[in-house]
C-alpha cells in the first residue's frame, strides 16, 4: 500500500482541473507560435528574394529584350560595346556543373553503397563524418585550391589550356559536392528494410547483386533527388568558379577554355564596377532570375522524383 502511494506520488504533476488544463494549453499555444515563427523564416526569406528579383528584373528587360536576353551568343554588358545575351554565361554554368556531376556522382555513389552495405558500423561510424568533412571546407578554400594545386597539374598534360578554365573548376567542384551525393544516398540506402536483403540473399545473390540489384532500385527515389539536389548546389556555386574558372563570357563547351558563370559574373559586377540604377547594375537582377528559375525547377524535377518513385515499406 505504502509502495503504491510513494509511486502516485513520484509521478510528474501536469496540473489538475480547469485552471490546469488552461494553462497547459496555453503554453502548448505560445510554443506553436514560436516555432511556426522559426519556420516561417526560410518561407519569408524565400519570398523577399523572390519579391526584389521580380521587382528589379522588368527594368532591365524594358530595356533589353527577353528574347534577345535568352537566345544572344555574347555578353559584353560592361563594355563599350554592349551585348546582353545570357547564353555564354548559362553554357558555362553547365559545362563546370556538367563536369562536376561526372565526378561526384559516380564516386559519391560508390561511396554511400560502401557505406551503406559493406562497411562494418564502427568503420561507418567514422568514415561517413570524415566524408562529410569536405562540405564543411570554406569553398573559396576549394576556389584556390583549384587554381594554385589543380590547373597546374592540368596544364602539365594539356599545355594550351588556359590558366583560368573550366576544367579544374568543375573537378574541384565535384569533389566538393561528393558528400551531399554519399550521404543522401546511402541515408536512402539504409532505409530500405532488411527483409528486403534477406529475401535476396535466400534466393542465392551475392552481396553485390543485392546492393545493385534490390537495394540501389528500392532506394532510387532518394539517390535520384541527391544527384538533381548537388548538380543544382553546383550550379548555384559562387567562389570555385569566380577564382579558378575566369571572368571571361565565352559561348564553348571546351573545357579547358576560361569560362564565366552566372554566379561568378553576378560576384563581379556586385563588386561595384556598375553604376546603381544602371541597366549594367540590373543584369544582376536578370541573370539572378535566370538562376533561381533554373534552381527551382531543379528543386521541382527532385519533388516529383520523390512523389513518383518513392518506395513506401512497412
Amino acid at each position: 500500500m505504502n509502495q503504491d502511494a510513494s509511486a502516485v506520488a513520484a509521478e510528474p504533476s501536469f496540473g489538475t482541473g480547469a485552471a490546469g488544463l488552461k494553462r497547459r494549453h496555453g503554453k502548448e499555444r505560445v510554443v506553436g507560435a514560436v516555432l511556426l515563427a522559426f519556420s516561417a523564416v526560410s518561407i519569408l526569406t524565400t519570398l523577399g528574394i523572390v519579391a526584389v528579383l521580380l521587382f528589379e528584373s522588368p527594368a532591365f528587360f524594358a530595356e533589353v529584350s527577353p528574347l534577345a536576353f535568352l537566345t544572344g551568343t555574347k555578353w559584353t554588358p560592361l563594355f563599350q560595346d554592349q551585348s546582353f545575351g545570357v547564353l555564354p554565361l548559362l553554357v558555362g554554368s553547365l559545362v563546370i556543373a556538367g563536369g562536376a556531376a561526372l565526378v561526384a556522382l559516380p564516386l559519391g555513389l560508390l561511396a554511400a553503397i560502401y557505406l551503406a552495405e559493406y562497411a562494418r558500423n564502427g568503420v561507418r561510424r567514422v568514415l561517413k563524418p570524415v566524408l562529410e568533412i569536405l562540405a564543411g571546407v570554406p569553398t573559396v578554400v576549394y576556389g584556390y585550391f583549384a587554381l594554385t594545386f589543380v590547373t597546374p597539374i592540368l596544364k602539365g598534360i594539356w599545355p594550351g589550356m588556359d590558366t583560368y578554365n573550366a576544367l579544374s573548376a568543375a573537378l574541384v567542384m565535384g569533389v566538393m559536392i561528393i558528400p551531399m551525393v554519399s550521404s543522401l544516398s546511402e541515408d536512402a540506402m539504409s532505409a530500405v528494410p532488411r527483409s528486403l536483403r534477406e529475401g535476396a540473399y535466400a534466393l542465392g545473390a551475392t552481396k553485390f547483386e543485392v546492393a545493385t540489384r534490390t537495394v540501389l532500385p528500392a532506394a532510387l527515389s532518394g539517390i535520384v533527388a541527391s544527384f538533381i539536389l548537388a548538380v543544382s548546389r553546383a550550379i548555384g556555386e559562387t567562389m570555385i568558379v569566380t577564382i579558378a574558372a575566369g571572368a571571361t563570357a565565352n559561348l564553348t563547351l571546351n573545357p579547358l577554355r576560361s569560362v564565366q558563370t552566372m554566379t561568378a559574373y553576378i560576384a563581379q559586377t556586385a563588386t561595384g564596377e556598375a553604376p546603381h540604377g544602371s541597366v549594367e547594375y540590373r543584369t544582376i537582377f536578370a541573370v539572378g532570375l535566370t538562376l533561381f528559375a533554373i534552381t527551382l525547377l531543379m528543386n521541382l524535377v527532385s519533388a516529383m522524383v520523390l512523389r513518383r518513385y518513392r518506395e513506401a515499406y512497412e
